[in-house]
């Protein structure tokens, strides 16, 4: 077994498509089909369910992609550990959650500096983004804290205000048993502090609508079709342009902290540990002047 056969089944896996992994790969379909089936071989167990449309995981496969993504991830790490700490280059894979807006100052200056680093940049909620660095698929996330969890090293960024976020220009929090909460889908870090503050206060929602991204949410809202919540900085364009009106949170779940994570068993790269010297400066100078204790990172 060679570690591209590992490389090419978890591509198979992913598309679920002998010719979708060799068109990505580029390599001949015959020959990404012949690897799978020596991988089969060797380990004595069918790894694949085919059908019409292609291929899925069977539960040896599954078993096998959990091992291959670990394998995967560690070689590539190694790699990038050998790079020279005075000219970061590479891919970060780096996940965000969708309603922090302050992320393009920070890359432009981290980019400016260290022109040879490439981000991929992966939008999710922060259940999702936090299982993918555990997973080794993210090298880094900005997610909702606080995170509280072994393997991870957690740092924070800053903090802002949660409000409710409608178009009606008056609202009382019964107005959610009478009007639908459109929300992102369950994981999101808002969401479970709308709904644990909804329970204190015995209130059943009307109606939970779900949405995949932050802009459909917004533009359904200012369309009158519901109720959100969001950070305020995400919507204060559209408070001060009159088309949403914004209304306060419980103080108990009203404040909502940014956090980067990492793995705290993984070598920092030293283009990742650059980026996280980045953020660093990046808090220092929005914080310049503000009541920041000891070591944290961000604003109040």
């Amino acid at each position: 077994m060679e570690l591209n056969d590992l490389r090419i089944f978890k591509t198979v896996a992913e598309r679920g498509s002998v010719s979708q992994a060799a068109v990505e790969l580029s390599y001949v379909q015959s020959n990404v089909t012949a690897r799978i089936k020596q991988l089969e071989k060797e380990l004595k167990t069918m790894l694949f369910t085919r059908h019409k449309r292609g291929m899925i995981l069977n539960a040896e496969g599954k078993r096998l992609l959990i091992y291959a993504e670990e394998i995967l991830a560690k070689f590539d790490e190694m790699k990038r550990t050998f790079q020279s700490a005075d000219a970061p280059s590479g891919i970060l894979n780096i996940g965000i959650v969708e309603t922090m807006i302050s992320l393009p100052g920070i890359l432009s200056n981290y980019v400016e500096k260290y022109p040879n680093v490439d981000f991929s940049l992966n939008v999710g909620v922060s259940e999702q983004l936090l299982q993918d660095v555990m997973n080794f698929k993210l090298d880094g996330a900005f997610v909702t804290g606080p995170i509280n969890h072994p393997l991870i090293e957690a740092s924070e960024i800053f903090r802002e205000e949660l409000i409710l976020v409608t178009k009606s220009s008056s609202f009382t929090i019964e107005d959610v048993t009478n009007t639908p909460l459109l929300l992102f889908n369950k994981g999101c870090s808002y969401r479970e502090r709308l709904e644990g503050w909804l329970r204190e206060e015995g209130i059943v929602p009307r109606k939970i609508m779900q949405f995949g991204t932050f802009e459909t949410i917004i533009g359904s809202v200012t369309a009158g079709i519901g109720i959100t919540i969001a950070p305020k900085s995400s919507v204060s364009h559209l408070i001060d342009e009159g088309k949403v009106h914004a209304y306060p949170v419980s103080q108990t779940y009203n404040e909502v902290s940014t956090v980067f994570i990492h793995r705290k068993d993984s070598f920092l790269t030293s283009t990742l540990r650059s980026f996280i010297d980045e953020l660093t400066l990046s808090a220092d100078r929005k914080t310049n002047g503000s009541n920041v204790k000891g070591s944290e990172w961000g604003r109040k």
